[in-house]
């Protein structure tokens, strides 16, 4: 009966945790794609877009995009592409189910390693319902933090049970979710630093050469991890040289953003997506008091851990989690991330929850007051999570907020011009892209954009003026040579574009868009034969894509192939059968094989979905007459 109490508790405990974070997070399913990273990860990809199949599975093992390798988190998306295509709404809850998932994980692998019931439901509710790990939860291109914190739970899971019980099954398991881990994501290179932080405690092993030995395979795995990363975030140009950012300023950042995350940890207020790092204008002052008080709290913890080993645990389990993201290795423009505290913050959480007991005076109410106070914690830090949450709804908010609370933020001012533009809100765009270039007047990219609006608003002179700065300040930036491309066409210049098209699939051979756009402009200046042949390289890269075939298809008509061309309408009318033009198409092809019969059946389909064509009403009445005559 005790037994099948405990149980039933156990389950209402998991119950409530649920609810917990459905209660703050249900408003994601509305959410959309936000212009960050999204698009890189989902909208924009078209391996993402092709599903899982051998050759989209050999790209996420072999690719370094977006200056990472994390082939699982690649498939992740793939899959979820697979089941909901454009509806961000999917992706957002597929997030959730793994927040919830982690949540429950973490409370059952710290009950099972300390038996203590209420601390670990006060450090998985912490967990759960954190301001901080909002943007892990809300941000679809964050998947990464998520899947990597699945594994490394159950690698911790898996773990224990071979402390409870050593047999070579819980030991590989638990090398293998550790290597999925680190394929999600390699900030899981510090977990085998933390698998010797519980041996002290809780499991209270004793430290031999044995426990030492066993971790080998996994700081193998993190040094590996390490140097792929590199290697790719190197290659990628995602690494900012010590020559640009000096490492007095690395270090300096390094102490700021330590006591900054456990500041914001108690009083989680003026989050942002990015926080702009200072670079070498930084504060001595505040460094230097950052690191003192560093110091201070950890001769402190390290003191009280002697007789109470969680504050130790606790402590290095923060600091050591945060070393690979603390910017000593700077990559990307950020001081600090909220995601990075996803799973560094359950250190402090273990501090907060096992302390609490044994710091209260033992009153005679002093579990119920433990037990309120907790409540009340938790219940704020949930409430300040659901208002951040509200930012992540679209782009629009997120960009505001993130500008309203943070100091000369480029990035984001450079994204919010661009999504701006999108909206046509053209004005208010070109003064936040003049506003970029204020802070960086040599920046590629926002010339780029910059000329991109002015296309957009029919200023193509100006807009020729910017993509051409921006090939002169990034000449491998692959978008600019098509922009430009694109405004000389535009400009009646299309022999001109030709040469910036073949120079954008040159600087960028995947560019399925300027194969496209190459072909078509050699198919209108009447070089079919040249156009087929890049219309075929844009389909080796996306064979689904339904403007390359329809214009491959006029192409292959232009060189008297018909019945090739008449393959290719057919497949573009199979995912677009509401296409009246493809029908007026394949009427005419079908007309020039000499199959009237076939030809009318395809105007009238065209008639059908758009009565109001007078050009397919005129090629129908032509092929009846034609029908009719002996």
């Amino acid at each position: 009966m005790n037994k099948q109490f405990y149980e039933y508790r156990f389950i209402l405990i998991c119950v409530l945790l649920i609810a917990a974070i459905i209660a703050v997070y249900w408003p994601v399913y509305s959410y959309n794609f936000v212009k960050y990273d999204d698009d890189l990860y989902v909208t924009n990809n078209i391996n993402v877009h092709s599903g899982l199949n051998f050759k989209s599975i050999h790209w996420a093992f072999t690719s370094g995009y977006a200056s990472n390798w994390h082939p699982v988190t690649w498939i992740s998306h793939m899959i979820d592409y697979q089941l909901f295509k454009n509806w961000a709404g999917g992706y957002h809850l597929i997030n959730v189910l793994f927040h919830i998932l982690n949540t429950l994980i973490l409370f059952y692998v710290l009950m099972r390693m300390t038996g203590a019931l209420w601390p670990s439901v006060f450090v998985a509710a912490a967990f759960a319902l954190h301001p901080l790990h909002v943007e892990s939860v809300a941000w679809i291109a964050e998947r990464k933090d998520l899947l990597s914190t699945f594994f490394w739970l159950l690698t911790m899971w898996a773990y224990v049970r071979y402390v409870e019980n050593p047999k070579l099954k819980w030991y590989l398991a638990a090398i293998l979710l550790f290597v999925l881990g680190l394929m999600s994501k390699p900030m899981v290179v510090t977990l085998p630093f933390v698998l010797l932080l519980l041996d002290y405690w809780p499991l209270r092993r004793k430290i031999t050469w044995r426990l030492l030995t066993e971790k080998i395979p996994f700081f193998a795995g993190s040094l590996a991890a390490c140097v792929i990363t590199y290697f790719v975030q190197q290659r990628s140009g995602a690494t900012i040289a010590v020559e640009i950012m000096c490492l007095k300023a690395r270090i300096a950042n390094a102490f700021i953003s330590y006591l900054t995350y456990i500041t914001n940890m108690i009083w989680p207020s003026r989050l942002a997506v990015l926080y702009p790092h200072p670079g070498n204008a930084f504060s001595v002052t505040k460094a230097i008091i950052s690191g003192l008080l560093l110091v201070i709290a950890s001769i402190i913890f390290i003191y009280l851990g002697r007789r109470r080993r969680y504050f130790t645990v606790g402590w290095l389990w923060y600091l050591g989690t945060l070393v690979p993201v603390i910017g000593l290795v700077q990559a990307g423009l950020q001081a600090m991330a909220d995601r990075y505290t996803y799973m560094t913050l359950t250190g402090l959480f273990i501090i907060i929850a096992f302390s609490a007991s044994e710091f209260v005076p033992k009153w005679r109410n002093r579990n119920i007051i433990l037990g309120c106070l907790a409540v009340v914690v938790l219940s704020g830090w949930a409430f300040t999570a659901s208002v951040q949450l509200k930012y992540w709804k679209d782009s629009l908010p997120l960009f505001e907020h993130t500008l309203q609370i943070t100091e000369n933020n480029p990035l984001i001012l450079e994204d919010y011009a661009t999504y701006l533009s999108e909206l046509g809100r053209f004005d208010e765009a070109i003064e936040q892209s003049n506003k970029f270039l204020k802070l960086k007047p040599k920046s590629a990219e926002a010339h780029n954009n910059l000329g991109n609006i002015f296309l957009q608003t029919g200023k193509t002179d100006q807009a020729i003026e910017q993509f051409r700065l921006a090939i002169k300040y990034n000449p491998g930036l692959a978008q600019a040579f098509f922009n430009l491309a694109s405004a000389l066409k535009k400009q009646g210049k299309p022999q001109d574009s030709i040469e910036y098209y073949k120079q954008a699939v040159k600087v960028k051979p995947d560019y399925v868009d300027a194969y496209l756009n190459l072909a078509i402009t050699l198919n209108e200046l009447k070089k079919s034969d040249q156009a087929i042949e890049y219309f075929n390289k844009a389909l080796e890269l996306d064979p689904g894509n339904v403007f390359v075939h329809g214009h491959l298809s006029m192409a292959l008509a232009a060189v008297g192939k018909t019945d090739e061309a008449i393959k290719e309408v057919r497949f573009v009318l199979k995912a677009r059968p509401a296409d009246a033009e493809m029908y007026r198409n394949l009427g005419l092809l079908l007309g020039k094989k000499g199959d009237t019969v076939g030809a009318i059946k395809a105007y009238q389909a065209a008639l059908q979905i758009d009565p109001n064509r007078t050009d397919v009403r005129q090629l129908l009445e032509t092929a009846l007459k034609k029908q009719t005559v002996p």
